[in-house]
């Protein structure tokens, strides 16, 4: 209550319409002696010693003054106004709102292991479905481990190294079409392919499958081409983006298929389309380019002067582009592009003010970004649309220690069992470890879900490195990460006999020999050499389901067990279902020998 000259104010909190007017009425009805103001939402309601009246200060500026009794008829007019008008709002509806990070426990992670201390801002960590590799510190020259990926727990302090470089590694990155083959460049100015045997390394592997010469000065990143097998990028401190073709018998290539040299600073980032047409970059002279990876052409390029960029992203197909950087005044920050227009930013998005690097990781499947901050411990992670505001906020991974590197597990890794979406790989340099970080989206059906495991990017290319250099563009070969879908389909059922292929009748002597697993042959098929025999055996052995060995160490948690129960039921089924084409098989041989019996009967 406020007195003021000859009248009294009381302000009420905000109520809703229907309230305000019962108030009002109520207010009517005893009488009013002194006068009354309610500050409700966009209308005041004044009193007097005479009576009740209203002024409406609505959002259309109407500053009508009414009788009291009048004021119920004025309100609803312009509630039929405002009905015309949209209503957005406040949350948005999403499936994967409520995701959330588990780190893995204790005994998951990888103990002990000495990784790199060096100021370049890289992931310094890849991973893949057999392996992981993580550069490390080494007394002469670089080096870097590639551990299995099963082998968590404390590192052999002599466990052997891929060490051929004469520099520090400044970056690493895994064949996405060969799970054995890695690619690392150095200080020393070169790039190394490395073979990793599918046995445990026993010692240093010093010998490189390929060497690129060509680089001036110390190469700082490289990059594999999404659907051309074969095809590599690189970039250096020399302000050249050197283009590979590895499809050759050279153990030494001193020649890049293309040099693109429009840059005038070092390049921080480089990153693909989907299909690899486009090329985009940031470098150090503060602008964001889209090139022709081909032609070495320039075709859009950003004067970032309010947001200097570091790392940059291809958002999918959304024609969008996203990088990290900082605005003017210091803070981090993330602003969307449009991919044909890189005049403006079409939104910007101010986090902090600490100085570590932002890495972005955007998720093609589900449209979901993950933002990893260097010296941070948390991990950010937005919903991206086409739409306005582009990026929404869903929630951030929160963790003491902060993290020097990060490696991602390709999609075709996961674990779809316990509805993981993402997995991280955390590097601690603090305390020499390497600690798995999944994204889960909280589910309480155990079934397969397939509104979140779209078909996605498998390990096979859509273009060799000729047709692609040639002009072709492809997008990725997807597959379906449901387990043993990929199985399924490596064992067809029995073809059918073409109709010009006579029948002949089955004898004693020739009979069909039936193997667990394998289609009935007959003798001509045991002429098949046995090298190839026991190629098909070693295939079978080392095939994967869905990124996990069949044939895998016990488990270590009750998760894990629940997990391998899981996948046992999965093969019990496939069994099941192979075992019933299997005996259907046999019934339709058994209908053939019948009949050549009878025809050989009456013949």
């Amino acid at each position: 209550m406020a007195q003021g000259l000859g009248e009294t104010w009381m302000i009420l909190p905000c109520w809703p319409s229907r309230t305000v007017e019962s108030r009002v009425q109520g207010w009517l009805d005893e009488g009013v002696a002194e006068g009354a103001v309610s500050g409700i939402g966009s209308r005041t309601l004044l009193g007097t010693k005479t009576g009740v009246v209203g002024v409406c200060k609505n959002s259309q500026r109407c500053d009508q003054t009414v009788q009291a009794r009048d004021c119920r008829l004025h309100q609803q007019e312009h509630r039929l106004k405002s009905r015309k008008m949209s209503w957005h709002p406040q949350y948005r509806s999403s499936k994967f709102r409520h995701v959330f990070g588990k780190p893995a426990s204790k005994e998951n992670c990888y103990d002990s292991v000495p990784i790199t201390h060096s100021v370049q801002d890289n992931h310094f960590c890849a991973v893949n479905p057999y392996f992981i590799a993580v550069v490390t510190e080494c007394s002469c020259g670089g080096a870097f481990f590639v551990i299995p990926l099963h082998q968590t727990g404390k590192l052999d302090p002599h466990y052997p190294k891929v060490c051929g470089h004469k520099g520090n590694v400044l970056d690493i990155k895994w064949n996405p079409f060969n799970d054995f083959e890695i690619a690392s460049c150095s200080e020393d100015t070169t790039i190394k392919i490395w073979d990793i045997p599918k046995q445990l390394l026993t010692k240093n592997l010093t010998a490189c499958k390929k060497e690129l010469i060509g680089h001036t000065r110390r190469v700082g990143l490289v990059e594999w081409h999404p659907t051309a097998a074969n095809i590599l990028f690189s970039s250096g401190y020399d302000y050249k983006v050197m283009v590979w073709n590895l499809d050759t018998k050279e153990s030494v290539i001193m020649n890049p298929v293309r040099t693109i040299g429009c840059h005038q600073g070092v390049i921080l980032s480089m990153s693909f389309n989907t299909n690899g047409s486009l090329l985009a970059t940031t470098c150090k002279d503060r602008k964001i380019r889209i090139l022709d990876p081909r032609a070495g052409a320039v075709l859009q390029e950003a004067n970032c002067t309010g947001h200097r960029a570091n790392k940059v992203l291809f958002l999918g197909d959304l024609n969008k582009l996203l990088s990290t950087g900082t605005s003017r005044w210091n803070n981090r920050q993330l602003a969307v592009w449009d991919q044909d227009n890189l005049s403006v930013p079409l939104s910007e998005v101010d986090l902090d003010g600490s100085s570590g690097v932002l890495f972005p990781f955007y998720d093609v499947d589900t449209n979901m970004l993950y933002v990893v901050g260097k010296g941070d411990g948390n991990i950010r992670y937005y919903e991206v649309s086409a739409d306005k505001p582009h990026l929404s906020y869903l929630t951030e991974y929160r963790s003491l220690t902060p993290q020097k590197g990060i490696g991602i597990m390709p999609k075709r890794g996961l674990d779809v069992t316990s509805c993981e979406i993402f997995r991280f790989y955390k590097l601690i340099t603090t305390k020499g470890l390497i600690e798995p970080i999944s994204m889960i989206v909280p589910r309480r059906s155990e079934s397969y879900q397939e509104d979140i495991y779209p078909p996605t990017a498998g390990a096979q290319p859509s273009l060799t490195a000729q047709e692609w250099l040639r002009g072709m563009n492809k997008g990725p070969v997807l597959v379906s990460l449901r387990p043993c879908s990929e199985l399924l389909s490596l064992q067809p059922l029995l073809p059918e006999r073409p109709p010009s292929e006579p029948t002949t009748p089955f004898n004693q002597k020739e009979k069909l020999v039936v193997e667990d697993g394998q289609k009935p042959f007959s003798r001509v098929e045991e002429k098949v050499p046995r090298q190839a025999a026991e190629r098909r055996l070693e295939e079978k052995k080392t095939r994967l389901t869905n990124g996990f060995d069949i044939e895998c160490p016990p488990p270590k948690t009750e998760n894990e067990l629940l997990q391998m129960f899981y996948r046992q039921q999965e093969e019990i089924r496939r069994l099941r279902e192979l075992l019933t084409q299997r005996e259907v098989q046999a019934k339709q041989l058994e209908l053939e020998v019948k009949n050549s019996r009878m025809n050989s009967e009456r013949f």
